[in-house]
């Protein structure tokens, strides 16, 4: 992955879990600034990471299809590829348009799907529900994760996991 788009993608996660937390922080007054830079940083990592990994999970479900594996190099995100999902990130928090933010995210993944299918030969539908499966696959692990630590905070355990 190129600095260029690694930025790209730190910048889309930032924004994503900025978007997740604002309307947190926003009910819940009391919340304390490091508390809020914490789960921020947090959020940035996990969603990042979800980010980065939807290419390789495509690649990865479209090798599952294929008698034998895939040759070349695997699915990564590019610039052109990346740059909508920052757009959608920035553009679409939840509360300003789930919609709009479900439509770039379909643009998004409908754009891996042509690079998927000249590296893999698969047909456009079958790429298709291998990019389909790998993001809500990964989305259901964001979400997971999500849940724990709102779990964890609602607990208020402030003591050391042993």
């Amino acid at each position: 992955m190129s600095p260029v788009v690694a930025v790209m993608v730190l910048f889309a996660g930032l924004s994503e879990a900025a978007g997740r937390i604002l309307p947190l922080v926003s009910r819940r007054s009391g919340m304390s600034p490091p508390i809020v830079v914490g789960l921020l940083l947090i959020g940035t990592t996990v969603e990042s990471v979800i980010i980065a990994l939807w290419p390789l999970a495509t690649w990865t479900l479209a090798g599952l299809m294929l008698p034998a594996p895939p040759a070349g190099p695997a699915l990564t995100w590019t610039p052109g590829l990346i740059a909508p999902l920052l757009l959608a990130a920035i553009l679409a928090f939840p509360l300003l348009g789930p919609l709009l933010h479900l439509l770039l995210l379909l643009g998004v993944g409908a754009s891996l799907v042509t690079p998927l299918t000249a590296a893999t030969g698969l047909n456009w539908w079958a790429a298709a529900g291998c990019v389909a499966i790998a993001g809500v696959g990964l989305a259901a692990v964001v979400d997971a994760v999500r849940r724990l630590f709102a779990r964890i905070l609602a607990t208020g355990a402030r003591e050391p996991f042993t």
